[in-house]
Order: structure tokens, then sequence, then C-alpha cells
């Protein structure tokens, strides 16, 4: 079995059902700690419809909430999420903002890793970021 992630006519993904409940619930969680819908809709009868200006905004927040973490645990879970959504947004033809502006944490809390991780240029962090991205498209059947 599978299930269908739409962008009106065009389908962006078709992964298992274990593979979609285990993206959905992560969904989620990154809404939640964003304070931003994704745009990802409910799933119903095994489709759901992606909103390209809601997702967007969600991808472009996820990215710059990615980028400005400092935290080496908090960075590693959420890397397999960021490039699942970025081949969603690839496939979509939506054109992301690399640079880290934009995402300011709730009363300017930051979760720190101690000791301090390096980080990477913008550059390199990009880079790196748009590489697990093309990785893992191979994999995300259409």
């Amino acid at each position: 079995m599978s299930q269908y992630y739409d962008m009106g006519d065009q389908t962006l993904w078709n992964p298992s059902n274990g593979a979609s409940r285990l993206f959905m619930s992560q969904v989620s969680v990154y809404q939640a700690e964003l304070g931003l819908p994704s745009g990802i809709g409910p799933m119903q009868a095994d489709e759901c419809q992606i909103d390209p200006v809601v997702f967007t905004a969600f991808v472009d927040a996820l990215l710059a909430w990615h980028r400005s973490t400092s935290h080496a645990v908090m960075a590693a879970l959420s890397e397999g999420f960021v490039a699942t959504v970025l081949v969603l947004a690839e496939r979509a033809g939506i054109e992301v903002t690399w640079q880290s502006a934009g995402f300011a944490e709730v009363g300017g809390l930051k979760d720190v890793q101690v000791p301090m991780a390096r980080e990477p240029s913008e550059g390199a962090w990009a880079a790196a970021v748009q590489q697990k991205s093309r990785e893992l498209g191979r994999f995300m059947a259409v």
C-alpha cells in the first residue's frame, strides 16, 4: 500500500504507508516547533494535498530554524526531515530561501549544545543540506 502527496494534479511523492505515517508525525512535530502550519493537508483516502503558498513559508522557516540551531543532537534529529521536505519543495518547483534570516525563536530562547559545535559557513551548510536532499530524492518514489 502507498499514499500520495499531491500539489494540484502533480504527485510529488508516493511513499509506503509506514514511511508516510512517520513523515506525517514529524510534520506535526515541526509545525509545533515552528509555530506554523506546513501546508501539508490531512491524509484522506491515501491522498493529501499540499498548499504551495503555506508550504513555501513552512519550508523557508524550517530551513532557517535548522540553520540557526547550534545543538548537534537537534541538528542530527532534524536532518532527515529537512532533506525530505526539500525533495518535495524541489519537485513542486518551489524556490527556497537558503539564508538563515527570518526565523526567531519565541522569547529569544535557544537550545545550545555544550560543548559548542563549530558552525559551518552559510555556503557549506547549504551545500551539505542540498546534497543530503539529492541523495534522499533518489529513494522517494513519485
